[in-house]
């Protein structure tokens, strides 16, 4: 079974969790009666339940980065991590340990048909590392890469379709027209008219955004 699948299936046979994973009044309260020197258990919260499923390294990668942000706390960072991977639900999956909030439950509705072109800074692609390890290829910003060692292009955009990154596409407007290039993982689009209907309506989608009507 290919990882995304299997972690698909992971998170929607999830048990439900019994522990702590928001924040009620009680602990907003206890926050501030203690004051900036409270613990630091519910900060690390919003980057699994905005990225999620996370790697175990991908997730101790953006709890460091807090160090950034409240250098004072620094020292705090490394129990705020250890009770974020207490509390989250978690399977190793191809020895790999995955992360999610114990409380995500997978929607039920059919598998979305559309194809959707994602920015390099989207949640489903900002993490370089999780993308490679979900669908098999390494994607890269090349905006700042010198032009001859470019293998994508200046601001290559992931293909999703269905719940696989397929490719990537180059967009530029010129003479207001819209063109487009893309590649492919396996060297050529899927043969599926619904695929050709479905990225025919993103790029729609596109120009609209851009107001061009080519």
């Amino acid at each position: 079974m290919k990882l995304a699948a299997a972690l698909l299936a992971i998170i929607g046979a999830a048990a439900p969790f019994s522990g702590p994973v928001a924040k009620d009044k009680d602990d907003e309260h206890k926050h501030h009666e203690h004051g900036p020197k409270a613990p630091l258990p519910w900060k690390t919260d919003p980057f699994p339940s905005t990225y999620a499923p996370l790697p175990r390294a991908s997730l101790s990668a953006v709890v460091g980065r807090l160090r950034y942000a409240v250098p004072q706390r620094r020292g705090e960072l490394k129990g705020a991590l250890q009770r974020a991977l207490e509390r989250l639900a978690h399977a190793r999956v191809e020895n790999v340990d995955w992360y999610w909030p114990a409380e995500e439950e997978w929607p039920k509705d059919a598998l979305d048909q559309g194809v959707r072109l994602l920015t390099p800074f989207d949640p489903v692609v900002w993490d370089r590392r999780r993308f490679e390890l979900l669908w098999g290829w390494s994607y890269r910003f090349e905006a700042y890469t010198p032009v001859p060692a470019r293998k994508l292009g200046y601001y290559a955009l992931p293909v999703l379709w269905r719940n696989e990154a397929i490719g990537w596409a180059n967009l530029t407007v010129k003479d207001g027209e819209l063109r487009s290039e893309f590649g492919y993982v396996k060297s050529r689009p899927p043969r599926d008219r619904q695929f050709a209907r479905e990225l025919a309506a993103e790029l729609d989608r596109m120009r609209a955004f851009l107001g061009i009507s080519r």
